[in-house]
């Protein structure tokens, strides 16, 4: 009776002790890059479609932009512009490293270098790389976990983000925080080559979308322009749709509704 009094005890401590520890056991396993993948792998799916309004706040004035964007993997997207009048029917394609830009106002398709990647995209505070995603957070940089913070109501992994050498990339570093529970990248803080912090990027009103948990409302604000803020909140969020690479195409951005 003592024996088996004693072998309950024990895993009853163990069953606590195990409860107690599930987070940061499962933050020792997951490597840094593993974390990153499985963030990306949670953002983009295999294919997807969205609706998203993004809204340019400035001290005397607000803009919204109606934006619709199909994506396939990392290689493949298609981004149109459905509001406001002026811009409407403007589209960007990428096809690997390939970004083009169409405007039907001047009937010219544009291709668009990488020197313009840290440029602002539609005269937001994000920049053509984050819209456009020419690099990789999983394979243009190196990963490195420095530990665990909580971030407003979220416990976190916070992870430093490294360009490779030769790497095609905007920044000199990144900063990020990423939810242990969903993988949700709740802040990212974006610095320059001379390790200045230049954006930090808010995900705010995590939602479901399918069996996926994804920050609903994006907010990126400029370090030396606290006043000013460009918010980007999905409208409408579809993954693993039915779309195949042709619909990628220099044609397809001409006539994509």
């Amino acid at each position: 009776m003592k024996k088996l009094k004693f072998i309950l005890s024990v895993f009853i401590l163990l069953v606590v002790v195990g409860a107690q520890n599930f987070e940061p056991l499962q933050a020792q396993t997951l490597t840094a890059t593993e974390i990153i993948k499985r963030s990306d792998d949670n953002r983009r799916g295999k294919n997807s479609y969205s609706e998203i309004t993004m809204t340019i706040v400035r001290p005397t004035w607000t803009r919204e932009i109606g934006i619709k964007a199909w994506s396939m993997g990392t290689d493949f997207s298609l981004t149109l512009i459905t509001a406001p009048a002026r811009d409407r029917g403007q589209a960007f394609l990428k096809r690997g490293r390939d970004l083009w830009n169409w405007q039907p106002s001047i009937n010219r398709m544009i291709r668009m270098s990488s020197s313009i990647m840290g440029q602002s995209w539609m005269g937001s505070d994000f920049t053509n790389d984050d819209l456009m995603r020419e690099s990789s957070t999983v394979n243009d940089y190196t990963h490195r976990l420095v530990g665990t913070e909580k971030v407003r109501e979220f416990d976190c992994y916070k992870l430093i983000l490294t360009p490779k050498e030769n790497a095609a990339v905007v920044w000199g570093k990144v900063i990020t925080w990423i939810s242990i529970k969903d993988f949700v990248e709740i802040k990212s803080e974006f610095y320059d080559e001379d390790d200045e912090l230049v954006n930090t990027i808010n995900g705010y009103d995590i939602k479901s979308y399918g069996n996926r948990r994804l920050a609903s409302r994006m907010e990126v604000v400029p370090a030396d322009r606290p006043n000013q803020k460009t918010v980007m909140t999905v409208v409408k969020f579809e993954f693993d749709i039915a779309i195949d690479e042709s619909f990628f195409s220099q044609q397809n951005m001409k006539r994509v509704k």
